[in-house]
């Protein structure tokens, strides 16, 4: 991930911006990546149908990711309060997916991964909330 280099070149880099940031930034599209190839990988299983609700949560998931990391990297004119919301939003999504990948995980590899993913993106997602959102409503 170029996150961490790119973003402080911005010309106009409005909001804020640092390394707990920048680290969610590049988790979220991680996770959006691992999300997607775990629904995938559920979708090739001989018992697809018994993972239906893992797969809807991967896809829900990736997307979530893939939209925060994109509101984050936005630097010209900063919308604060909608990328702290979805943080927010992402932190659950991750939350929820981990959970449902966890029950699979002694199964399937892809599932353990994904959990992991997922895991990591919740926790970026929560120190960026913390040291960058927590006082606005």
């Amino acid at each position: 991930m170029h996150a961490q280099q790119i973003i402080p070149t911005h010309p106009q880099a409005g909001g804020l911006t640092n390394a707990a940031l920048i680290a969610c930034i590049e988790e979220c599209y991680d996770c959006a990546q691992t999300c997607t190839a775990c629904a995938d990988a559920c979708l090739g299983e001989d018992k697809v149908v018994k993972l239906t609700q893992c797969i809807r949560f991967c896809l829900d998931c990736a997307d979530v990711c893939a939209t925060t990391g994109a509101l984050a990297t936005r630097r010209t004119g900063s919308n604060q309060v909608l990328v702290g919301e979805m943080i927010g939003l992402c932190e659950a999504a991750c939350r929820l997916c981990a959970q449902e990948c966890e029950r699979h995980a002694a199964h399937m590899e892809h599932c353990r991964i994904c959990a992991e993913a997922c895991r990591m993106c919740e926790q970026a997602c929560a120190q960026a909330r913390q040291e960058n959102f927590a006082t606005q409503h």
